[in-house]
């Protein structure tokens, strides 16, 4: 596709151009998803102590989210697809996405309901997946009209991004500063929240970089792009915070192996 833009593209006739974006980026998607769906499996029994609530379903579920993305991305160069940018998959791929994925919070959500403990790591991170499901469906609702549907693509595309995907990683950042420094969990868990504030307040305003595109005022170039800036303090600061407390404290790496 680097080739192609400056011209020097001899696959066209074998993988055109539009077919191998589409691919790159529903891969990019579905390399995410699978990560964050891995890592809250893992995540979640720790947090919750107890065993995910149906460990086969697991499995099925695991199986069918890589049936449908490889079904769409060989779907892509038959020309079956949506053609909306970022969201080519096919529509009756989303159905079964969406069944998929309430199998998913189902199953970490009653492992959590039914723990012995509810952290704010646990509870930060099911609420990302699940507004993470729900922003999804924005992209399913039919219209004829494209501004409208470019519209609702967007929620997904940058709502989904910007807002709800920060509050998943934020609950993984959580974790493993708590696991790999020691610090006190208490005191790294306070940084959640203020992911939580920069997610809602940076997130939203974030998305302002596109309006200018659209015929709005070129103030929101500045907004939009100030405010995108803001996104990834709030994890860094979380890091820095809990390395330094952890040298503070003199804590020692307990898994290095002694030589």
């Amino acid at each position: 596709m680097a080739f192609a833009h400056v011209g020097f593209d001899g696959l066209h006739a074998i993988v055109p151009f539009n077919a191998a974006r589409a691919v790159h980026t529903n891969l990019l998607v579905m390399w995410l998803l699978s990560g964050f769906m891995g890592a809250a499996y893992f995540i979640i029994p720790d947090e919750s102590g107890r065993e995910l609530m149906w460990p086969k379903l697991a499995y099925v579920q695991l199986g069918a989210f890589v049936a449908v993305g490889v079904t769409a991305i060989v779907g892509f160069h038959f020309g079956w697809w949506e053609g909306r940018k970022f969201l080519e998959i096919p529509r009756p791929l989303d159905y079964l996405v969406v069944v998929d994925v309430l199998l998913f919070i189902a199953n970490i959500g009653l492992t959590v309901w039914n723990g012995k403990r509810f952290t704010t790591t646990s509870l930060v991170l099911f609420f990302g997946l699940l507004m993470a499901a729900l922003l999804y469906l924005p992209g399913m609702i039919p219209t004829r009209n494209q501004t409208v549907d470019s519209y609702w693509r967007w929620w997904v595309v940058h709502l989904w991004v910007e807002g709800v995907w920060e509050l998943i990683m934020g609950g993984i950042l959580c974790y493993l500063l708590i696991k790999l420094t020691g610090v006190d969990r208490e005191l790294v868990e306070k940084w959640l929240y203020v992911i939580v504030g920069f997610t809602f307040l940076s997130g939203v305003l974030g998305t302002g970089h596109h309006y200018y595109w659209i015929g709005t005022p070129k103030y929101w170039l500045m907004v939009g792009g100030i405010f995108s800036a803001l996104e990834p303090l709030a994890f860094l600061g979380m890091a820095l915070y809990a390395i330094a407390m952890a040298k503070r404290g003199g804590r020692s790496q307990t898994n290095r192996v002694a030589l």
